[in-house]
């Protein structure tokens, strides 16, 4: 849990005079996220519910947590659907360490055992929003070839660090000498699954968790989520990601399968620990969901001209 100093510092940006709550938001996760609701007690005894970012040793670096600020000011400045910064200490002088308050939303990141249609499509959707808005590397807003691009699986299992597959191995090699689709790089999300996104019913109320945002191709974060989608509801689920993105844009997604294979690279040769769901709702195993990504790999390999 966050330290005093962390906490006054968090109750005097807001004009509070104590944090009468904390709550850590793990999200299913099974070690600290970094990521705290707070309720901090202001004039008249009324409590204001924000959001406290903040680094975890060996895992959610600072760098991480400045680049999401930045992101969230961005966001703010195009009007889309994120958390609002409400104050930072992005050298620690104030707090002891880099630190961040935003504002906490209404809505849902829990994963849904089923899914509609229609909730695919908004997914699909609110990412085209962000990819209108274009974007060149900068400072805490880096260039990303891949999602979660702080991860680089298809780079271990080269060198040998991770078991391959055939199947893995072949996509890496397309993939290599392929090349990337050139065109003008977006604001990416840099990490988009539904797990990053708040829901009331099927629409996305924000994304959040930006610490991989930055600038990329707008297939960083379409075949991120067209893959998620996939691992967690099967193989009809992308194409209505695809659908939606294509709306909210007004054209045609570009690169669609390289971008697929990519998202597929970048996971664990098994998929331990990754969400899935069988058509009756109930969990799937690991060796359910290493499947779903094969198959959605091999189906991207086979649309690939």
């Amino acid at each position: 849990m966050p330290n005093d100093q962390v906490l006054r510092w968090a109750a005097d940006a807001v004009g509070g005079t104590s944090v009468v709550s904390s709550e850590g938001l793990t999200r299913g996760e099974h070690r600290p996220s970094g990521t705290f609701r707070l309720g901090i007690e202001g004039p008249a005894a009324r409590t204001r519910d924000v959001i406290l970012k903040v680094p975890v040793r060996g895992w959610i670096a600072a760098a991480w947590v400045i680049t999401n600020a930045r992101a969230l000011q961005l966001a703010e400045t195009h009007g889309l659907a994120a958390p609002r910064l409400i104050a930072a200490d992005l050298d620690g002088k104030a707090s002891g360490t880099v630190a961040t308050l935003e504002t906490f939303l209404p809505g849902s990141a829990g994963l849904s055992p089923t899914v509609s249609v229609a909730r695919l499509r908004e997914a699909g959707a609110a990412l085209a929003r962000v990819h209108a808005f274009r974007l060149v590397p900068q400072a805490h807003l880096p260039y990303r070839p891949r999602p979660c691009a702080v991860d680089d699986r298809a780079d271990e299992r080269w060198r040998g660090l991770m078991p391959t597959t055939p199947l893995l191995q072949q996509a890496d090699e397309r993939v290599r000498s392929h090349g990337m689709p050139a065109v003008a790089s977006v604001f990416v999300h840099g990490d988009a699954w539904g797990g990053n996104m708040l829901w009331e019913g099927d629409r996305c109320v924000a994304l959040i968790d930006w610490n991989t945002a930055g600038a990329g191709n707008p297939g960083v974060d379409l075949g991120s989520l067209r893959m998620q989608m996939t691992l967690q509801y099967g193989q009809d689920a992308p194409s209505h990601v695809l659908e939606g993105w294509e709306r909210q844009a007004g054209r045609e997604a570009v690169g669609v399968p390289y971008w697929d294979a990519v998202a597929a690279l970048n996971t664990p040769t098994v998929m331990d620990g990754w969400a899935g769901f069988a058509d009756d709702g109930s969990l799937l195993g690991a060796a359910a969901v290493t499947e779903r990504r094969d198959a959605f790999l091999r189906t991207a390999l086979s649309q690939w001209s």
